[in-house]
């Protein structure tokens, strides 16, 4: 049997998780996942990780090498806790011994855990697997709940000092506030509302938009100009080749990818950060999964 990883993924909505393969694959069947929320407590999560954590080793046998964790951040590696931007029940819970402790109950006792951030282990995902294998310098990020990703560079994870670069969220807007407050899922959402737009999530935004709606398409473009902004100035300090974009908001209209492009490239002053591509992620919501197997099962290209 190929090896096997437990991935497991937290995020601002659910706590998912499934079996991944050697070949970066989410093994069919495998995944199981449950509601989180911003106001998920430590209590909440740990009964809905051994839950998930059960349901998805239980068929798996003995092939199991390790459990990978992507958690949004930032994250504390050392002591393996969490402090999640959109989730401040969570700060301080430790996520890996808690994991390790549902693996445990699911009778697997002696296979190792590793905790990254979500958004290095996207990185990692499309690095491996998706729509930046061929890039020298990547940064693949998510556009959902929240706003976060991480850099590959050679091939390699850039983690930054304490584990946790690629938070490109918390960039400052042409707003003066985060980007993440201006431009994620539920950011955009609030826009609109004030604008006089009477839905109230991201999927009703994209329907509005697609029949034409004024405030809600606005908001759609909103949103992508202040990633472009963000994106270029990325750019020019990095010297990115490739961006991927991912996330459930960024499906919000057909075209969401290329305006993020074209305001990339609006505002880059400098040739080789307007060259920057900016494509879709390769991997869909497999994204996340797939780069938590990765702490595990391309441990060489990520920080121990």
């Amino acid at each position: 049997m190929t090896d096997l990883a437990l991935a497991v993924d937290l995020g601002g909505t659910k706590v998912e998780a499934a079996l991944v393969d050697a070949t970066g694959a989410v093994v069919p069947g495998s995944r199981s996942r449950r509601p989180t929320g911003p106001r998920a407590t430590p209590d909440l999560l740990q009964g809905a990780l051994i839950q998930v954590v059960r349901t998805v080793l239980s068929g798996a046998g003995d092939g199991v090498v390790g459990v990978g964790i992507g958690s949004a951040g930032p994250i504390d590696h050392a002591a393996g806790t969490i402090a999640p931007v959109n989730m401040p029940a969570l700060h301080g819970m430790p996520l890996r011994d808690v994991v390790a402790d549902a693996v445990a109950r699911a009778g697997h006792p002696d296979v190792p855990v590793r905790l990254g951030h979500d958004g290095g282990c996207l990185a990692l995902a499309e690095s491996w697997v998706g729509a930046t294998r061929d890039a020298r310098v990547s940064l693949a990020f998510v556009v959902s709940t929240g706003i976060g990703g991480g850099f590959l560079i050679d091939g390699r994870l850039f983690a930054g000092t304490t584990g946790n670069a690629g938070h490109l969220g918390q960039l400052h807007s042409d707003d003066g506030v985060s980007l993440e407050r201006v431009a994620s899922g539920p950011a955009s959402v609030e826009w609109a509302q004030k604008q006089g737009w009477a839905g109230a999530s991201g999927e009703e935004l994209a329907a509005a938009a697609a029949s034409g709606d004024s405030i809600a398409r606005a908001a759609i473009e909103r949103s992508a100009r202040a990633i472009g902004r963000a994106l270029a100035d990325i750019a020019a300090l990095v010297d990115v080749e490739v961006f991927a974009v991912g996330g459930g908001f960024s499906h919000v209209a057909d075209d969401y990818v290329d305006l993020i492009g074209a305001a990339l490239r609006d505002a880059a002053a400098l040739d080789y950060a307007r060259a920057a591509r900016v494509v879709r992620s390769g991997l869909g919501g497999d994204g996340p999964l797939i780069g938590a197997a990765a702490l595990v099962l391309q441990a060489d290209r990520a920080p121990a």
